[in-house]
């Protein structure tokens, strides 16, 4: 037997690959196929499940061109609806895969359709669970990303999901093996671990969500608390998981395509495409297309286009560092973003050397910040509202980068007014979309709160984030 966990950091998501005796099964694959392909030629296998926890809201997931590479089934649990040819399994229905047997747990609540997947070793003993967005370490899975597709509240869902986890979950053996869908930073929870792995005895005695003498009352209410709102493109990648998508190959081969700068300031006048640029934020400051928008590769690329650009139909011409532009037209296309066009040969240079007008960013260092701090100037926040409870800069504004567009009326008109956050990413995204809405009397501080605070700016008392509501 051998279990395989692809964890791909930038979406905090997990894959499985498991194999027995020449057989293979893949669980919620990424849009990227070739290594999972890759990995069963180099074991001798052949692909013959790929399971699927549930339609997923924050990627879209690669078993239609798997299945169509392959030949392999898709296999999704009871009430899934997909729009092309899957197995929608029994409650308890059992494959066999080698040696092994993998049992489907019907277990809705996160949706209607999810499912848990139990994997029994050649004895038939239990060994492990791949719990999707149903169980994840620390906590469990949203209730409210299905209330339209369902018809129920998320309260509802929230009980629904409550009687899952003790019917089906809970009661199996404390060394079962938890292998969830998704890890800390992803929009699908909200109080995940950072590990990845782990055992279910583990998790009923550090999950708030699993203690045993919990109501089904206050599991409700636990769970619903302090939901933010999903980020837009969630329902979208929906659909792509439910209908079917454009093959990654085609994708690729479309987003590769390099531009003149000519070329390339043409399609963005006459298609109305975003000119995304994901190089090093320093690098965006020093020079960049007019109102581009920056979300830099180093950072939590997917998830931040998906919530701040949102509409996968989107044409996007690419800005990127020379030798990157199939990663990021492949990380594009993981949440759903099909429509690159192609990308700017020779980068910013080429575009200052055919003549382009170019835009910068003013920023300042923590040092240098301070002294404007001591002048009174207007501090804007773009971290999250936890982050800002918790510790920020005395009188400073906070306008949380998923809102930014909510916010735009606080900004000054004329006065330079200076924005930060964490580390300096986040800042730089929110100023490249205040500076692309005409906005351009803006200052970044490099390094953000972190050097902030070492260069004695006042700071309001620290309160443990645990304790906030």
């Amino acid at each position: 037997m051998k279990i395989e966990q692809i964890y791909t950091g930038c979406l905090a998501q997990g894959a499985y690959y498991i194999e027995s005796e020449g057989e293979a099964a893949i669980v919620d694959p990424l849009r990227e196929v070739k290594p999972y392909i890759k990995t069963a030629e180099e074991d001798g296998a052949k692909i013959k499940y790929i399971f699927e926890t549930h339609f997923h809201a924050d990627f879209v997931s690669g078993h239609v061109t798997l299945a169509k590479e392959t030949g392999a089934e898709i296999v999704y649990g009871p009430t899934a609806k997909p729009s092309f040819d899957a197995t929608i399994a029994e409650d308890g229905q059992e494959f066999k895969l080698g040696k092994l047997t993998i049992k489907v747990l019907h277990t809705p609540g996160h949706t209607m359709e999810s499912s848990t997947f139990l994997l029994k070793d050649e004895n038939g003993k239990d060994h492990a669970i791949f719990s999707g967005d149903t169980l994840f370490l620390g906590d469990v899975g949203r209730p409210d990303l299905a209330q339209k597709a369902a018809h129920m509240t998320q309260e509802e869902l929230a009980g629904t999901l409550f009687d899952s986890l003790r019917e089906k979950i809970m009661p199996l053996a404390d060394d079962v093996i938890v292998y969830p869908a998704h890890g800390a930073g992803s929009a699908c929870g909200k109080n995940m671990m950072k590990e990845t792995v782990d055992t279910l005895g583990n998790q009923k005695k550090m999950n708030y969500a699993l203690r045993a003498d919990m109501t089904r009352e206050e599991f409700i209410d636990e769970v619903t608390e302090g939901l933010l709102p999903p980020p837009q493109y969630f329902p979208l990648n929906v659909k792509m998981n439910k209908e079917g998508y454009e093959d990654i190959d085609t994708v690729l081969k479309r987003g590769t395509h390099a531009m003149s700068p000519d070329a390339f300031e043409v399609a963005a006048n006459e298609t109305g495409a975003i000119v995304l640029d994901v190089r090093h934020q320093d690098d965006f400051a020093k020079g960049h297309v007019p109102r581009s928008i920056f979300i830099g590769l180093n950072g939590s690329f997917a998830p931040w286009v998906g919530a701040l650009i949102a509409d996968v139909e989107q044409p996007i011409l690419l800005v990127v560092p020379e030798g990157k532009e199939e990663e990021t037209v492949t990380r594009l296309s993981r949440v759903g973003f099909d429509h690159t066009l192609g990308y700017l040969k020779g980068g910013i240079e080429a575009w200052k050397a055919a003549g382009k007008e170019f835009d910068t960013v003013e920023n300042v260092n923590a040092k240098e910040f301070k002294e404007m701090v001591d002048k009174g100037v207007p501090v804007f926040d773009v971290r999250k509202e936890s982050e800002y409870k918790a510790e920020h800069v005395v009188d400073a504004h906070l306008t949380p980068l998923e809102y930014l567009n909510d916010h735009l009326a606080e900004f000054p008109e004329k006065d330079k007014f200076y924005i930060h956050c964490a580390g300096g990413y986040r800042s730089m995204i929110a100023s490249s979309i205040l500076k692309s809405r005409g906005i351009h009397n803006l200052v970044d501080v490099s390094g953000g709160f972190a050097e902030i605070k070492n260069a004695g700016v006042p700071v309001t008392n620290y309160v443990c984030p645990s304790t906030l509501k």
